[in-house]
């Protein structure tokens, strides 16, 4: 797809490929080698794969390919993760809910990613075991300031989602919150609901929202229910930024072990993330909307991977759908 936009536009991308997760694992021990550190601090941009699998999934062993994950964003201190969630007309009737309910549905979950409680200390014992939950008002300030610029140039609404009515850190959250946007952005318009709210919310109301930020762990969550509205996990894309150029990319799905080596995974999240790279680290606007409408046509003209199909669509694999999106790139 890359390549594809190098040729069409005139650019030259050079790329590397390194291991994470479990490949990295099975090849030298450490889901997160120090040659991929390296490779990816050098970068202008990580496009990251999912780094997961059955043969790793044991939750008592003390190397795990997620441990790569996040470690990774820790050294590349991409903090802000932007996961858009728009609903194409064209494969609507993919989505669970009502299509009245996902018409017009345009919008984008900013989740803080380097804090919280997958960061925090961890001790466990025979019977007991905890995981410590922290965050710093400059943590969320910065989270805030990433997504009120966002919703600055959309609708000017933003969410800030917390469980402030038992949790201290999201306290914390709402206090900084409902400090900063109104005074360094009055002309956004600020709404705080409690998590198990906007998880109903998403479902029941999901066009009225815009932008919405939140706390490491809620924001995984959420955005995988949000996936539903659009119809499939393997339809999004995110982006993680950071104060750098260097941004890491990668659709939300993960590895989806059960699918793999059939050729039938939906590749445009994937695709998708390629255009944000485009736009976020490489700022090239223009050809990062060319892939979006690119897929856009695609799905237009009735192509559909096995995870959006209906009675009367074209079903694809993998690969020939992705060649269909790079043709329409001219």
């Amino acid at each position: 797809m890359l390549a594809r936009i190098a040729d069409v536009y005139g650019h030259r991308f050079e790329f590397s490929e390194q291991q994470v997760g479990g490949a990295a694992i099975d090849a030298t021990g450490d889901p997160l080698p120090a040659d991929t550190v390296a490779s990816c601090r050098e970068a202008d941009a990580v496009l990251l794969g999912a780094v997961g699998g059955p043969k790793w999934s044991d939750p008592e062993a003390k190397v795990r390919p997620e441990q790569g994950l996040l470690r990774l964003r820790a050294e590349l201190g991409v903090f802000a993760n932007l996961r858009p969630v728009r609903v194409n007309p064209h494969v609507a009737a993919a989505s669970p809910l009502k299509p009245e309910l996902v018409r017009n549905v345009d919008l984008i979950v900013v989740r803080e990613l380097t804090g919280g409680i997958y960061f925090g200390e961890k001790s466990r014992t025979a019977d007991a075991a905890s995981d410590l939950c922290t965050y710093t008002t400059g943590e969320v300030e910065r989270i805030l300031h990433v997504a009120a610029a966002l919703a600055a140039k959309r609708r000017s609404k933003l969410c800030s989602v917390d469980k402030a009515n038992v949790l201290e850190t999201s306290r914390l959250w709402r206090q900084v919150t409902d400090r900063l946007i109104p005074e360094q952005y009055p002309a956004i318009e600020l709404e705080t609901l409690l998590v198990d709210a906007a998880a109903m919310h998403l479902l029941s109301r999901p066009a009225d929202f815009d932008v919405i930020v939140t706390e490491n762990m809620f924001g995984d969550i959420l955005t995988d229910e949000a996936s539903m509205l659009a119809g499939s996990l393997g339809l999004l894309p995110s982006a993680s930024l950071g104060h750098s150029r260097c941004g890491l990319y990668e659709p939300i799905h993960g590895s989806a072990p059960d699918i793999a080596g059939k050729g039938i995974a939906n590749p445009c999240g994937t695709i998708a993330s390629a255009a944000m790279l485009l736009r976020h680290s490489l700022e090239l606007e223009n050809e990062a909307t060319a892939i979006e409408v690119a897929i856009d046509q695609v799905l237009a003209a009735g192509k559909r991977t096995a995870d959006i199909a209906d009675g009367g669509s074209d079903v694809t694999g993998t690969a020939d759908f992705a060649q269909a999106v790079v043709a329409q790139i001219n």
